[in-house]
């Protein structure tokens, strides 16, 4: 059999469970990929001479790129990154029918037995379990000293995460059913959308870092595939291609920190890992050289500063991809990493204090540039890498658990803004194909007023609303809250305070983070508001034939929008407040995830849990709640959504407003300063200097052009002429004579 156990594994209490079917969680998927994969294979349509007009509709790419004559019935410029022909037919793959239950119905069946593996924990101690069940298939690097097993681990952190993915992740597939499935590249939409599922299943079930490794490349190599879905449009070739490179640096960060792991430590297993760190010294160059590189890492996969750019461009590839992506896979897979190794960053206050800088400056940038964005997916994208900036301030600063926290109720809410937002999408494409527009769908100067046609995605994303900014007692206000109260309150009597940040107090740092975290939710609340104004309320400005078009999303849709809306409404009772334990039972997640991260968290603190003075967190709170009524009531008074007008009619912005909605030029600046010099440095001296010049035209032209000489010496020497022969035989003789008596 392929699945050997050790003997730890079979003494361990989920021995014998459902748990032994852990293999299973991401085979699922695969299964569903390959499947998938192969309807993919089959042209959308059997072309015949009685329509001549779509040959190339079926040409290349197996027929998939004929979106481009067969255009999506709800998607034309805004996502496939230009106009399409609506008046061509829509091409229905023939298989969509065996895609559309495939694609869901393996991750649905994974999301069911990852609930019955939560429950075996719950019934082996749950919380009390402090060894991870390891489950080791086969050696899969034996080499000298280094000895690899390919492995996959469960403990509390992992469960969460299996949860969050299978659970967030199948509601995507079932809206993905109504809102692709026009698409003539429908089955080879979910192969990718089962494949991504399957390796960031990997990821966060993986028993050792090179594992998890795997499924870190594998999600990267998916997020391409998926953003550049619509791969005849140069524009979304060319952000799949980014999202790709920018991936590859932060990845090279991972890897120097593995190689470094495994030099000092001798292993690469997390629990070996935690077993051994000790022999590395508390706060040393070693350890925080180690983290520091896996953070960068965590930049690129997270979308942290400097490696965000590529996220906002994601939003190329179909809405259900912007809420995978964004909701419950890749850009958590650095968060999760963070936690993961938090008996490695607990060692290491500087690399901590690094990561809780990073993350508050992303979160204040990036909640600046939505605030002026008009394309409704891009200010939930900016919305995304800023809520990131506070799961990394909370990682970073050791509350580990509020870090975690934070990334499965945003999870919640922010795959119901993106789906939602899809269903907006949808509804306007579906008026302007009746009308024959070729307005923009997902710019909000040409929606408003949306609320009376829409009525379910309206009241499903103010819930997701007011749980991002923050308004009690939606699931966000529970998770940012004690985000910002463990900075304030780690702000003393804790190894990052005693520490020093390039010259900095430590205890100055994590008030400064704090800070800027408030700042940043009175932006977040502010941006929000203003797009559910300008989507929602005021006057419609579709116009007025397309009005008459208007219309909810079908339940296929709206079914995965209301259970995300009723988690974004709870879901922060996974782990309330003492302040609020009249709503249930107190800490539930802290309990949960204390054998993962509980030792690591004591370790920042100096071995005592802060706690705050009942007076000190009625403050906090307080003051987090009134940043986030202050947000909504500026943009509700300040906002006047009569006076805008369609996209069409708006007069281009000057000063900073031109700024932020250029998101401050920062790409055309990586532009200038990175790729135009790497592009004139390849080109110049790579490529004409030392690849034309030297290789082609001195090596390679080179030898050609000394052999065609010698072969036209000789050539002219043989010239056929019998006299030439006889001197040349004469001056030969006279030259061999001389060469022997001539001394």
């Amino acid at each position: 059999m392929l699945l050997q156990h050790e003997v730890s594994a079979a003494a361990h209490p989920l021995a014998g469970t459902v748990v032994e079917w852990l293999w299973l969680l991401p085979l699922l998927p695969l299964l569903g990929f390959v499947i998938n994969g192969l309807l993919s294979l089959v042209p959308a349509t059997v072309l015949g001479p009685g329509d001549p007009d779509m040959a190339h509709g079926a040409d290349g790419a197996h027929g998939e790129a004929g979106h481009g004559v067969a255009v999506h019935a709800h998607e034309t410029a805004d996502e496939h990154g230009a106009h399409g022909d609506d008046h061509h037919p829509v091409v229905r793959h023939r298989f969509a029918w065996l895609a559309s239950i495939v694609g869901p119905a393996v991750l649905a069946i994974a999301f069911g037995l990852a609930v019955a593996m939560f429950f075996a924990m719950r019934g082996a101690g749950g919380g009390e379990m402090h060894a991870p069940f390891v489950q080791r298939y086969f050696s899969w690097m034996p080499a000298g000293t280094f000895h690899l097993d390919a492995a996959f681990q469960l403990d509390q952190l992992s469960m969460l995460m299996v949860l969050v993915i299978t659970g967030v992740g199948t509601l995507i597939h079932l809206f993905s059913i109504g809102y692709m499935q026009d698409d003539p590249g429908y089955p080879r939409f979910f192969a990718y959308l089962n494949l991504f599922v399957a390796f960031m299943l990997v990821l966060v079930l993986g028993a050792n870092y090179p594992v998890l490794f795997v499924g870190w490349e594998g999600v990267g190599l998916c997020s391409y595939l998926l953003i550049g879905f619509w791969f005849s449009e140069k524009a979304n070739a060319d952000a799949g291609k980014k999202a790709f490179i920018v991936n590859r640096i932060g990845d090279f960060g991972l890897l120097i920190a593995m190689f470094l792991l495994f030099a000092n430590l001798g292993t690469l297993d997390f629990v070996a890992v935690n077993e051994n760190v000790t022999r590395l010294a508390f706060g040393g160059p070693l350890i925080t050289t180690i983290c520091l590189f896996m953070f960068l890492g965590c930049t690129g996969k997270s979308a942290q500063i400097p490696l965000y750019i590529w996220l906002p461009d994601a939003m190329a590839g179909p809405t259900p991809v912007s809420a995978l992506i964004h909701a419950a896979t890749m850009v958590t897979a650095g968060v999760y990493l963070i936690a993961r190794s938090s008996v490695l960053f607990s060692m290491a206050p500087v690399a901590g204090l690094t990561v809780t800088v990073i993350g508050a400056l992303t979160a204040i940038f990036a909640a600046t540039i939505g605030l002026k964005q008009w394309d409704i997916k891009k200010v939930l994208a900016y919305s995304t890498v800023s809520q990131l900036g506070y799961m990394f301030m909370g990682v970073g600063s050791g509350a580990y658990v509020a870090g975690v926290f934070h990334l499965a109720t945003h999870a919640f809410f922010k795959a119901l803004l993106f789906l939602g937002s899809g269903s907006v999408i949808f509804a306007m494409h579906a008026a302007y194909h009746h009308t024959g527009s070729h307005e923009d769908a997902q710019d909000m100067r040409n929606m408003g007023g949306l609320a009376p046609y829409m009525r379910v995605t309206w009241i499903l994303m103010w819930i997701a609303t007011l749980a991002i900014a923050g308004v009690p007692f939606f699931a966000g206000f529970f998770s940012k809250d004690e985000i910002l109260g463990s900075l304030f309150l780690r702000a003393h009597d804790s190894t990052l305070a005693d520490a020093r940040w390039l010259g900095i107090p430590g205890s100055a740092v994590l008030y400064g983070a704090y800070a800027l975290g408030l700042a940043a939710a009175l932006l977040t609340a502010i941006y929000m508001t203003r797009m559910m104004i300008y989507t929602f309320h005021g006057p419609n400005r579709t116009g007025e034939k397309e009005r008459d078009h208007l219309h909810e999303a079908p339940w296929i849709m709206t079914g995965p929008l209301v259970v995300l809306g009723i988690l974004s409404a709870v879901g922060g009772w996974l782990n309330l407040p003492a302040i609020t334990s009249f709503l249930g039972p107190v800490g539930a997640l802290d309990r949960w995830l204390e054998p993962v991260v509980g030792e690591s968290a004591l370790r920042v603190t100096n071995g005592v849990a802060p706690e705050a003075t009942h007076s000190t967190e009625l403050a906090l709170v307080g003051g987090a709640v009134a940043i986030a009524l202050l947000g909504i009531i500026i943009a509700a008074v300040r906002l006047k959504p009569a006076r805008l007008v369609p996209k069409a009619q708006s007069p281009e912005e000057h000063g900073i407003e031109r700024v932020l909605a250029n998101k401050y030029y920062v790409d055309e600046a990586y532009d200038r300063v990175v790729v135009e010099p790497t592009v004139g440095l390849s080109r110049g001296v790579l490529w004409k200097g030392i690849d034309q010049g030297i290789i082609d035209n001195v090596l390679v032209n080179g030898s050609a052009r000394l052999a065609r000489g010698f072969s036209s010496l000789g050539s002219w020497v043989q010239s056929g002429q019998i006299g030439t022969y006889a001197w040349v035989l004469v001056i030969g003789v006279l030259a061999v004579l001389g060469a022997f008596t001539i001394r």
